[in-house]
């Protein structure tokens, strides 16, 4: 492979877009499908500068585009990266900066019930900012709901597997999915 690729996996807080990631990560790397995994929410982490600072997503850009570069220094052309609003059409020319204007982009968002992406959040947040992440998720919501690009695939969480998830995920991508299914002889998938 001589271009880049990246699967974009965003949605609301609570959807479970860390956890799907990291079970995608291990499908493929059991299926031995080289590719690096970024939490793409801490590329911007930089106080203070509020989210629609441009002097934020310049730092987000500017990490995004530092990290690719140390991973292709290593022969990657994979990247598995989460982040809220990743697969809205404004962080496309981000990536393509970053990782090559040919690099090939699959948007996958994760979607849940209102009741669903709550719970998952007030099961693990233990400080001051629930409330606050718990609007700022309904808000997001709809805001990926509206504007996701036609080309975005939706997988709904509620009541499935986080293994089940990853599963269809990479499917979607279609990175040696047959190896990762565990159907191709010889493969080391998971079933």
């Amino acid at each position: 492979m001589d271009h880049a690729e990246a699967l974009l996996i965003g949605g609301r807080t609570g959807v479970g877009k860390t956890s799907v990631a990291w079970e995608v990560s291990a499908l493929l790397r059991a299926a031995e499908v080289p590719h690096c995994v970024l939490e793409g929410d801490y590329l911007g982490q930089v106080h203070p500068a509020p989210p629609d600072d441009p002097r934020r997503s310049a730092v987000t850009e500017r990490n995004l585009a530092a990290l690719w570069s140390n991973f292709a220094d290593l022969g990657h052309r994979r990247l598995v990266c989460t982040n809220t609003v990743s697969v809205l059409t404004g962080s496309e020319g981000m990536f393509r900066r970053a990782m090559g204007e040919d690099v090939r982009l699959v948007r996958v968002l994760l979607t849940a019930s209102d009741t669903t992406a709550g719970e998952r959040p007030a099961g693990r947040e233990r400080g001051s900012e629930l409330e606050s992440e718990l609007r700022g998720s309904l808000r997001k919501a709809r805001l990926l709901d509206e504007q996701a690009p036609p080309d975005t695939v939706r997988v709904v969480t509620d009541g499935r597997g986080v293994a089940e998830i990853a599963r269809e995920v990479v499917t979607v991508v279609g990175w040696d999915a047959g190896a990762v299914r565990g159907d191709r002889p010889g493969s080391h998938g998971v079933g």
